[in-house]
């Protein structure tokens, strides 16, 4: 391979003395001419990346060699390039005149050649040291300390001032990422560089700072001159800022350097700890850390920790919640809710780990390993006799963006024989708005299979009533809240009512959660929910604690008749102008559902809307049913926002018979 030769700017205007210098040149390095410092200056402003060195003389017309000098000194990347005078004196008085003016080195004229290439590679490789050195402690888009050289500063500093009260204070950008993808790449470095000359003003002349990351920022500093900072910070006026940091929230981490034998990497890390603490709470900029905030972090990291080995050693136990019907008091299904019973630290709090584990990705894996376990008791109580209830399952955020999840709940359902209209699917309300199509689709194809998917925690979130329409839930569960705010509060609590009947005309039932007083239950008794659960009926409890329950209770047995337990649909309309394959249709479904015959879309028409709201699991209906009877009968249907989440199965002649026009349903 040819090795790619250095590139050497020569700036003289006398032609004779440009060729032999670049004749001495041309063999080790690519050569560049100018004729005076303007042409200089144009070649650098194109070639500047690529030029190691410059020769230089200073007497030219156009632009002399020091006034070239002047104009480098003003660009950043072109004051780092090497610059050899030459000139026809020979005198101290000049060599010291050039150096004053930036220059690197002196050479006399004529050249030596050999001089010539010494001078050229010493500088070049001097150069290149530098800059390598210069990478190694400065950022190179801010022009702050690196990591490593801020540490070894941090140290040299509390060696040489061990009686000095120091503190290290982590800077945070709230929201960079989104900074980035709306502004762009471009905008984003500038922000970076306006807020590294603001760490450059906070720290004054006795601090350092460093670029830690993307968008962390770590100040070394006096602890006087932090807590003046904390002060003044709120009061910067706007003139004051730059107009790109006006509207940006920056959190504040600080570390208070009170045990020098903590490593200087360890104390940077306590900062960030700090300044993570307080990431996006309202008006909360300042953290200072504390011994609780160590325990935290390392308790977070004991739990990560011991995740794999609690799973595979069964540490994880499902408990079931009841959830009882509001009209007859009867229990009417269940919650499965996850448990850590640790063989040290006894039950560990969902509210703890279930965070944890959404953050690091371990959530999936303990979902699944959930909903197998539900599916496994579904199949045990079934065999045993107990009466049939469903029994409701949380699908995590990062559950609905896997691929498989639908094939997952397939399989499960049938390896273990369970009715998928037993599983329902609860996704939380906040997932509805980060991706609407993808889990629009993914509700679609779960509710095609027969699952039910429950919307929980209605009313934490700010999603919209359309978005609320497209994912067509068939259960709405109100966060706990929610219920509780709208019970306690007369003044709102017609926002409560209000959804609930909302809900109903759009054929959903109401499962309110977190039920804990009797003024709760009355209350959302009047407003006609159809299902609670919460402590003033049961705690979650063991599954042998539950099995007992389910026994005890009079729970009806399910019939094709009625929904199972409150939830499933169990009716299904054949509408079919031949009779025999309605016969035929019956005897296939007869097992599992209530087969309603019509011969007619008017007959059909009018047992959908004899029928209990959302009783109707689907509906088959031929395609050719004289004087249009389908094509009347799913306009019928259409306009009742009620009916639109009924299945429509539509048979179509085959070709030789014929055809009808496409039918279209929601």
């Amino acid at each position: 391979m040819m090795k790619l030769k250095k590139t050497i700017l020569i700036v003289e205007d006398n032609d004779l003395n440009r060729a032999i210098l670049s004749e001495i040149l041309s063999e080790e390095y690519e050569v560049l001419e100018a004729e005076n410092g303007r042409q200089a200056l144009e070649i650098l402003g194109e070639h500047k990346d690529r030029i190691a060195l410059i020769f230089l003389d200073v007497m030219m017309p156009v632009m002399d060699g020091y006034t070239f000098l002047d104009r480098v000194k003003e660009d950043s990347d072109m004051s780092l390039i090497p610059v050899i005078v030459t000139t026809q004196n020979d005198s101290e008085a000049d060599e010291v005149e050039a150096l004053s003016y930036g220059a690197t080195d002196f050479v006399p004229k004529p050249y030596r050649p050999r001089v010539i290439l010494h001078r050229a590679a010493s500088l070049i490789k001097l150069r290149e040291t530098s800059a390598t050195a210069n990478l190694l402690r400065f950022d190179r888009l801010t022009g702050l300390y690196s990591k490593d050289f801020f540490y070894q500063k941090v140290q040299e500093q509390l060696l040489a001032d061990p009686e000095g009260e120091y503190v290290i204070v982590c800077s945070n950008i709230e929201n960079f990422k989104f900074f980035n993808d709306v502004f762009g790449i471009h905008e984003g470095d500038l922000l970076l560089r306006e807020v590294a000359s603001l760490a450059r003003r906070m720290v004054g002349e006795d601090g350092f700072c460093v670029r830690y990351s993307a968008d962390r920022f770590l100040f070394f500093q006096q602890k006087s001159k932090e807590r003046e900072n904390r002060l003044n910070f709120g009061h910067i006026s706007g003139a004051e800022l730059p107009s790109i940091l006006k509207n940006v929230v920056m959190r504040w981490g600080i570390y208070e350097i009170t045990d020098r034998s903590v490593p200087v990497e360890q104390m940077c890390d306590r900062a960030m700890l700090a300044a993570d603490t307080i990431k996006g709470q309202y008006r909360q900029f300042f953290s200072v850390y504390n011994d609780s905030m160590r325990k935290e972090l390392l308790r977070k990291q004991e739990l990560s920790a011991s995740m794999e080995k609690a799973l595979n050693e069964g540490q994880f136990v499902v408990y079931y919640q009841p959830k009882y019907n509001l009209r007859s008091g009867v229990m009417a299904g269940a919650e499965a809710l996850v448990r850590w019973n640790h063989p040290e630290w006894g039950c560990v709090s969902p509210g703890e780990f279930i965070p944890l584990f959404e953050k690091n990705g371990f959530i999936s894996r303990l979902d699944r390993y959930i909903w197998e376990w539900v599916c496994a008791c579904l199949k045990d109580w079934r065999e045993k006799g107990y009466p049939r209830i469903p029994v409701s399952v949380n699908v995590s955020r990062a559950d609905i963006y896997q691929l498989d999840l639908v094939d997952v709940f397939s399989k499960l359902t049938e390896e273990y024989g369970v009715d998928p209209a037993c599983l329902h699917l609860e996704i939380t309300e906040s997932a509805y708005t980060e991706n609407p199509g993808q889990i629009a689709d993914t509700v679609k194809n779960l509710q095609s299979l027969g699952f039910i998917i429950e919307m929980d925690d209605f009313g934490s979130g700010f999603s919209s009533l359309n978005m609320f329409s497209r994912m067509r839930a068939d259960i709405l569960k109100l966060d706990m809240d929610f219920v509780r705010n709208e019970t306690e509060k007369p003044a709102v609590q017609s926002i409560l009512s209000d959804v609930i009947r909302m809900a109903h005309r759009m054929g959903l039932d109401v499962v309110a959660e977190g039920v804990e007083e009797k003024y709760q239950l009355d209350r959302l008794r009047d407003l006609e929910c159809d299902f609670v659960q919460g402590y003033f009926f049961a705690k979650p409890m063991p599954v042998s604690e539950f099995e007992t329950l389910l026994r005890s209770s009079k729970i009806p047995s399910p019939s094709p008749h009625t929904r199972l337990g409150g939830f499933a649909l169990r009716k299904l309309v054949v509408v079919d102008e031949d009779a025999e394959y309605r016969k035929t249709v019956c005897g296939a479904f007869q097992k599992d559902y209530t087969v309603i015959e019509s011969s007619s879309g008017a007959e059909a028409l009018a047992q959908i809307r004899a029928a209990e709201e959302g009783e109707i699991a689907a509906l088959i209906l031929s395609a050719t049913l004289p004087d249009h009877g389908a094509e009347s009968l799913l306009e019928s249907l259409r306009q009742n926002m009620a009916y639109w989440r009924i299945p429509v199965l539509c048979l179509i002649p085959p070709p030789d018979k014929n055809s009808k026009k496409e039918l279209s349903w929601p």
